[in-house]
C-alpha cells in the first residue's frame, strides 16, 4: 500500500468525530467477526496496538495514522464457507518522529508479522497536528503583529488550523512535514467558515513544531453579513414527511446477518473502512434460483478537491480527502428521520484513534427501502381498458462523512432490475474568501470575483471541483469475466 503525501485541510472539528457522539469501546461491547471481510472489532484493534507495543515498535510518542483490516487473499474469501475459520490481520501506518512505518499484525495471535520503514512518504494529518499547528502559528510575533494590524487583539477568539500545502517543489518545504495555517474569526457568528481572516498564512513544520514563515499580503475586512444557519425560520423544513416512507407493517423485507445483507434477489457484505468509508463486497444476484456473482468489491478510491485561485493563500488548497484525511474516520452519526427515513436500520462502526484505541461511532451507516417514485413496470391494455403497474422500490446503503466545510453523502443503491447505482452528494457550506469589495458591481468587484462568485457581502466562493474516483473489482459470473 502506498501512503499519500502530506494531507490537506479539513479542520479540527471533523477530525474529532470519533470522540464527539461516540466513545471508547471495551472488548466486551463488540461481538467477534463473522465474515473474513468484517471490519476490525474493538478487541482486534486493541490487540494490534498491544502487539506493536509489546514488540517495542510503538511507544507513547508514536501515533497511529491508520489501522484497518488487512484483507485475506481474494481466492480465500471467495472459497470461504460460512462457519469455517478465517485469518484476521490488521494493517497499521505508524509515525514515530519524522519516520513512517507500515505494519501487519496477526490479531488472533497478537503477533507482529511485519514492521517496515517506508521512505519518502507522509501519512495523513492527525487532529493533534492540525490543531497544534494552528495554535503554534498564533504564538509567533509576526502573526500576532499581523492580527493587531487587522484590529484583532484577543487571539483566543481566533480559530487556526494547519493544513496541507500540497506539493509544488518549493525549497523551504522539501524534505519537511509542513502545514499552512489559516484562520477564522469566532466573534461574528456561529458559522466561522463565513468569517475567514484573509491575507495571512503561516508555514509551520509539524515535525519540529516551529514556524518557518509568516506570509502577510495585507488586511482584508472580515465579512459580517448574516451567515448562521438558524437566522431564518426553518421549522417547517425540520418536519418529518411520511409520504415517502415505505409501508412495512411486518418490518423490512431485507435480512441482515452481521454485515451481510439479503434483499429480494440481492446479496452483499459491507463494512466501514477508516480510509475510504463504505466498502461493499461479495455482491451477487439470485437469477432463477442460481446465485450469480456481480462485484467482488467496490469502494471510493479517492476524493480530490482542488480550488482554483492562484492567490498565495489559496493555490495550495488541493485536497485529497480520502488519502489525506480518511473518509471513514470522519464518518458522522446519522440523524434518524432526517439523514435517513424513519424505516431505516442503523449500524455502528468501531475505528481506532491516533493512539490506537478503539472508538465507537454510533449510527455510522443506515440501510433502508424506499419508493423510487417511478413505475418498475406498467402496461395499458387497450383491449380491456385496464392498466397494470408496479411501484419501483430500491434498497439504499448510506454513509455521511464531514470533511471540513463539506458533508458528503455516499449511497449504494440496489434496484429490483439488477442495477447498482453509486451516488454521491455534497452539502454543508462553501469555503469562501474574504475580499475588499462589497459586491461584483462595485469598484474592484470583477477582479475579486475573477476565480469565484459573490455569495454575500465581501464574500466570494472560490471555484473548485470535486473528483470522486471509485475502485470496482467486478466479477460478473466469476473472475474469468
Amino acid at each position: 500500500m502506498s501512503i499519500d503525501r502530506t494531507p490537506s485541510f479539513v479542520g479540527m472539528i471533523f477530525l474529532a468525530v470519533l470522540v464527539v457522539g461516540g466513545g471508547t469501546v471495551s472488548r466486551a461491547q463488540t461481538p467477534g467477526p463473522a465474515h473474513p471481510l468484517d471490519q476490525l472489532t474493538a478487541a482486534e484493534l486493541q490487540a494490534a496496538t498491544e502487539a506493536l507495543t509489546a514488540a517495542g515498535h510503538v511507544d507513547d510518542d508514536a501515533r497511529f495514522h491508520l489501522i484497518n483490516l488487512h484483507e485475506p487473499v481474494k481466492a480465500d474469501v471467495v472459497n470461504w464457507e460460512p462457519g469455517a475459520p478465517f485469518q484476521r490481520q490488521a494493517f497499521a501506518v505508524v509515525k514515530k518522529g519524522n519516520e513512517t512505518f507500515e505494519a501487519i499484525v496477526d490479531v488472533s495471535r497478537r503477533e507482529v508479522i511485519s514492521w517496515q520503514k517506508v521512505e519518502g512518504v507522509q501519512p495523513n494529518l492527525t487532529e493533534e497536528e492540525i490543531v497544534g499547528g494552528g495554535e503554534l502559528a498564533k504564538t509567533h510575533p509576526d502573526w500576532q503583529s499581523a492580527m493587531r494590524q487587522r484590529g484583532i487583539t484577543d487571539f483566543s477568539s481566533v480559530l487556526c488550523a494547519a493544513v496541507s500545502p500540497g506539493y509544488y517543489g518549493i525549497a523551504e518545504e522539501t524534505g519537511r512535514r509542513v502545514g499552512k495555517a489559516f484562520c477564522y474569526d469566532l466573534t461574528k457568528g456561529a458559522n466561522f467558515w463565513a468569517r475567514p481572516i484573509e491575507g495571512l498564512t503561516t508555514l509551520v513544520d509539524l515535525n519540529t513544531m516551529e514556524v518557518i514563515r509568516v506570509i502577510d499580503t495585507g488586511p482584508v475586512p472580515v465579512p459580517t453579513a448574516p451567515a448562521d444557519y438558524d437566522e431564518q425560520d426553518v421549522g417547517s423544513l425540520r418536519e418529518i414527511p411520511t409520504s415517502i416512507v415505505v409501508d412495512q407493517p411486518n418490518g423490512p423485507s431485507f435480512r441482515v446477518n452481521g454485515n451481510e445483507v439479503s434483499w429480494q434477489n440481492w446479496r452483499f457484505h459491507f463494512r466501514v473502512d477508516p480510509r475510504v468509508g463504505l466498502i461493499v463486497s461479495r455482491v451477487s444476484y439470485v437469477d432463477k434460483g442460481q446465485e450469480r456473482s456481480i462485484l467482488y468489491q467496490g469502494s471510493l478510491a479517492e476524493l480530490f478537491v482542488p480550488y482554483m485561485d492562484p492567490d498565495v493563500g489559496w493555490y495550495f488548497r488541493t485536497y485529497m480527502d480520502a488519502g489525506e484525511f480518511l473518509v471513514g474516520i470522519n464518518t458522522v452519526s446519522l440523524e434518524p428521520a432526517f439523514d435517513c427515513p424513519e424505516n431505516a436500520r442503523y449500524f455502528n462502526a468501531v475505528l481506532a484513534d491516533a493512539h490506537g484505541q478503539p472508538q465507537s461511532k454510533e449510527r455510522a451507516v443506515c440501510i433502508f427501502e424506499r419508493y423510487a417514485g417511478d413505475a418498475a413496470w406498467r402496461h395499458f391494455d387497450f383491449m380491456t381498458g385496464k392498466t397494470e403497474t408496479r411501484r419501483k422500490r430500491d434498497l439504499v446503503l448510506r454513509l455521511i462523512a464531514t470533511l471540513g466545510n463539506y458533508d458528503y453523502t455516499f449511497d449504494w443503491t440496489f434496484e429490483q432490475n439488477g442495477t447498482i447505482r453509486v451516488g454521491v452528494g455534497a452539502s454543508g457550506t462553501e469555503q469562501v474568501k474574504a475580499v475588499a469589495s462589497r459586491a461584483a458591481n462595485e469598484p474592484g468587484g470583477n477582479d475579486d470575483a475573477r476565480y469565484g462568485r459573490f455569495v454575500s457581502e465581501h464574500t466570494v466562493a472560490i471555484n473548485h471541483d470535486h473528483f470522486f474516483s471509485f475502485r470496482m473489482d467486478l466479477d460478473v459470473d466469476g473472475t474469468a469475466n
